[in-house]
């Protein structure tokens, strides 16, 4: 134990003992349990690994190689290799080793269902580097998107000022463009490197017919047959994601006549709206329901506020003049509203399929009214929701609305960060990070009587998870020594949640610990689940500030479905998302 001196004033020193981190209480007991005479032999290793893991098929070989991997840290006494002392076994639980979702696992989701079935890891406005109104647009957030797994990228097509070029913006907007060319280079190097599966470039299309056809030269030069492209015919049915492995699917609305761009028209009571409410908190205010947002949005005019034209059906014969032939070819997947209401758009042809995209707003709306409408023509097409045009600070909203009711293109400002985003990131970890998740059978199923799910029934308990959070660590080597407190030591706690269905949303805190670098809570929570399948956990770490707004101290969202039973270490992310090296959080879970 050491000492730590903090100077107040200028006058006087404070110091506080610095503890090592050590086992908790309970961590003691449990090796005391699974060990003779302070040493915990292979058999009793792999007891443990059966019993408290949970992990059924344990071998002598499985807790063999967890001993190996801990002989290659410095201070651990493996007892002429007898077995773990209690400083050895604690290690191997806060240790890398022991994550909270099994590494070896990889992409297991069968992904030979169609497109349709998978919700998908979506961008919007890709090429954004900040704001939505001012920043520059840029190759560099597209690459750093493909390189964590999003699989939709998002661009604006514009004519250049001389009109023989194209460029990517945020049209009626100061954004400074990037080039087309540019930008699809990028996604050609970079596409596969997180993941093998499909990435669908979704275009935002501005252009004349001329430079349609200068867009498809460009897009068949560079990707060749790496680009899947069916013709112009619609497709019956969406291919699978296996059989599209490493390939590049273009979507947009069918080519229509160029609209000159106009100049862009702020809502001003919106804007400063949205303003104040960043001004919350700057890492991210709290996840609203669909039901606050749509308290928020009554004012909000659904068709002024939206940052995307609206979508023309496909068949109508003014989108057919004057169209590139070889621009329309390929569009694999094509986008179109139709005419008519909502139910018109909602509607599910047996023959072919589409994409829709509807606003964050719109989706709010029609849930009230259309939620198993939305549902079963998700079953076949495709939905996109994007963010609301006064989200100027590329801030974003809640996506447990989409995914309930089976939205696969659930399109988020990647280059933003706060508590929306962290789910986006939670739910992507699944599946091996792939950026493609198996959406539940309960979303693609239909009942006997053609019934499908309905997001508003009350449902009854499917299962009680169980968490313990027992300690944390890491600060004291990831920050700054008065990062948290000029004067003393962090005054930690936890809070830990779920994010899902309404039903299933909580957020519960642990008490606050003061004067500690290394805080043990040792505190137990229940969360009855009527949708596992699409419940996420949500831990934040926060620091204690009586002066003003509580400090972020870490924070991680991890997918119910996919967590590992038993005690483990938890590593918590930056705002932005962002691993720490050393903060991490012991943790257990357990269902019941």
């Amino acid at each position: 134990m050491s000492k730590q001196t903090y100077t107040v004033c200028l006058c006087f020193r404070r110091r506080f003992h610095q503890a090592a981190s050590e086992a908790p209480a309970d961590i003691k007991e449990m090796f005391n349990q699974y060990s003779d005479n302070g040493v915990m032999g292979l058999e009793h290793l792999r007891r443990f690994l059966v019993e408290v893991q949970r992990e059924e098929n344990a071998t002598l070989e499985d807790a063999q190689a967890v001993m190996d991997g801990l002989k290659e840290l410095k201070h651990i006494n493996i007892f002429h290799r007898r077995g773990l002392n209690l400083d050895g076994f604690f290690k191997y639980l806060i240790g890398d080793g022991n994550p909270p979702l099994n590494p070896k696992l990889g992409v297991h989701h069968d992904m030979n269902d169609p497109l349709s079935h998978y919700f998908v890891y979506t961008g919007h406005n890709s090429y954004l580097t900040g704001n939505q109104l001012s920043s520059d647009c840029s190759d560099v957030p597209i690459i750093s998107a493909l390189n964590k797994g999003v699989r939709v990228i998002e661009l604006d097509i514009w004519p250049n000022s001389t009109k023989d070029d194209v460029n990517v913006l945020h049209g009626r907007t100061l954004t400074t463009p990037v080039l087309l060319i540019k930008c699809l280079r990028s996604i050609k190097e970079h596409a596969f490197i997180a993941s093998e599966y499909p990435v669908v470039i979704t275009l935002e299309d501005h252009l004349t017919p001329d430079l349609q056809a200068k867009v498809a030269e460009m897009i068949t030069q560079t990707f060749g047959d790496m680009l899947f492209s069916p013709g112009s015919e619609c497709l019956g049915e969406f291919p699978s994601p296996e059989s599209l492995k490493r390939r590049v699917i273009i979507s947009t609305k069918p080519p229509k006549e160029y609209l000159k761009a106009e100049d862009v028209k702020v809502n001003e009571s919106a804007s400063q709206k949205e303003k104040n409410s960043t001004k919350e908190e700057a890492w991210g205010s709290e996840v609203k329901s669909f039901k606050a947002n749509l308290d928020d949005d009554k004012e909000d005019d659904l068709n002024g506020n939206s940052d995307e034209s609206d979508e023309l059906d496909e068949e109508d014969p003014k989108s057919q003049q004057n169209a590139a032939p070889e621009y329309r070819r390929l569009i694999a997947i094509q986008a179109g509203k139709g005419k008519g209401g909502m139910l018109d758009w909602l509607r599910v042809d047996p023959d072919k399929v589409r994409r829709l995209s509807l606003s964050e707003q719109e989706l709010e709306k029609a849930v009230v009214t259309y939620g198993q409408d939305i549902v079963r023509f998700t079953g076949r097409n495709l939905l996109r929701v994007y963010p609301k045009g006064i989200r100027f600070d590329s801030s974003n909203y809640n996506p447990l609305v989409g995914w309930m009711h089976g939205a696969q293109m659930v399109a988020f400002n990647m280059q933003g960060y706060g508590r929306s985003l962290w789910l986006m990131h939670g739910m992507f970890r699944a599946n091996g990070g792939c950026g493609y998740v198996k959406k539940p059978d309960f979303l693609l199923k239909a009942g006997p009587n053609g019934e499908v799910f309905n997001p508003k029934a009350t449902l009854p308990v499917k299962v009680t998870l169980k968490v313990t959070i027992y300690m944390g660590e890491g600060w004291y080597y990831d920050f700054n020594h008065t990062h948290f407190d000029t004067y003393s030591p962090p005054d930690f706690y936890a809070r830990v949640g779920i994010a899902g269905v309404p039903a299933d949303v909580v957020m519960k805190k642990t008490k606050t610990l003061e004067d500690n670098w290394i805080p043990t809570w040792d505190e137990e929570f229940e969360f009855p689940l009527t949708v596992p399948e699409l419940a996420l956990l949500r831990i934040e770490v926060h620091e204690d500030d009586m002066s003003g707004k509580d400090d972020f101290g870490g924070q991680t969202c991890l997918p119910v479905s996919e967590l590992r039973k038993g005690i483990r270490a938890v590593p918590l992310h930056s705002q932005k998302g962002d691993k720490y090296k050393s903060v991490k959080l012991l943790m257990r879970f357990e269902f019941v």
